[in-house]
């Protein structure tokens, strides 16, 4: 595995594969993974649920993120 391509380390010291890495295995493995691009889709409910919340809220929240003038 690459560093800084399939996996990096967290400032906790954990270990967090990237979406690349999730790409290349070809499926949810149901641990909630941090990038998921599989929708968590093997992760049981409630849990499942909770984190597409969390991951589109951080896309509104994003500081890339473009809102109007409004919001």
């Amino acid at each position: 595995m690459i560093e800084g391509r399939q996996y990096y380390i967290d400032v906790d010291g954990k270990y967090v594969f990237t979406e690349l890495y999730h790409k290349e295995r070809g499926y949810c493995c149901g641990n909630a993974c941090r990038h998921c691009p599989y929708q968590y889709e093997a992760v049981p409910e409630p849990v499942r649920t909770r984190l597409q919340l969390i991951k589109e809220l951080s896309k509104i929240k994003s500081p890339n993120a473009i809102h109007s003038k409004d919001q």
